[in-house]
């Protein structure tokens, strides 16, 4: 079992390390994307299925209470904590559209989007993807394997290399608590960090 467990820890950082070698200046590029949608007043919307529900989640309360300094909330949002609007848009609509009636209602020109997908396939995040383009809205993917239909609908997307679910979001969760502290430090540059 130990050999086991060396042989998961050692794939998952080689997976972590080639990401970060090949789109370190992207994953820059990503947080002052959404540093400047803050600073002008815009909205982050995340979004994703399953583990990257999660991870959407994850990152919105960061960014909203604190990630490591004591500051302002700053405005983001998980499009996938309302179970009265996924449901009603599933059952009425079709759960393709869970996310894009979404940014629909709630998205504005000069807010940016996460879509986060292990497959850049989800019928449901190409569509939300769709949308926000439809809008005005910019897009950064957090994707994997070869990125999919999403990566062609993202203004940057960040491919994690790797076919591997497991290796995928576990680099997506590093890829998260990057963006929150380069984001937060653009942000809040002059506060010193807490924790």
């Amino acid at each position: 079992m130990t050999d086991r467990i060396a042989s998961i820890v050692s794939g998952s950082l080689e997976v972590k390390r080639r990401f970060f070698e090949t789109h370190a200046d992207e994953v820059i590029k990503a947080a002052a994307l959404i540093a400047e949608a803050f600073k002008a007043n815009g909205r982050l919307l995340i979004f994703g299925n399953g583990g990257s529900a999660a991870d959407a989640q994850h990152i919105a309360g960061e960014l909203v209470n604190r990630f490591l300094q004591t500051r302002r909330g700053l405005p983001a949002i998980a499009l996938t904590t309302d179970g009265g609007a996924l449901t009603c848009i599933a059952n009425d609509t079709g759960f393709e559209n869970v996310f894009a009636r979404q940014i629909e209602a709630l998205g504005t020109k000069g807010d940016i989007c996460v879509a986060i997908s292990t497959s850049g396939a989800s019928p449901n995040i190409v569509r939300a993807c769709e949308q926000a383009r439809e809008q005005g809205i910019k897009a950064i993917g957090l994707l994997g394997c070869d990125g999919g239909r999403v990566a062609a609908l993202c203004d940057l997307a960040l491919i994690v290399p790797s076919n591997d679910t497991q290796r995928i979001q576990e680099t997506h969760n590093l890829v998260g608590h990057v963006l929150c502290e380069l984001i937060e430090s653009e942000m809040f540059p002059l506060q010193n960090r807490e924790r």
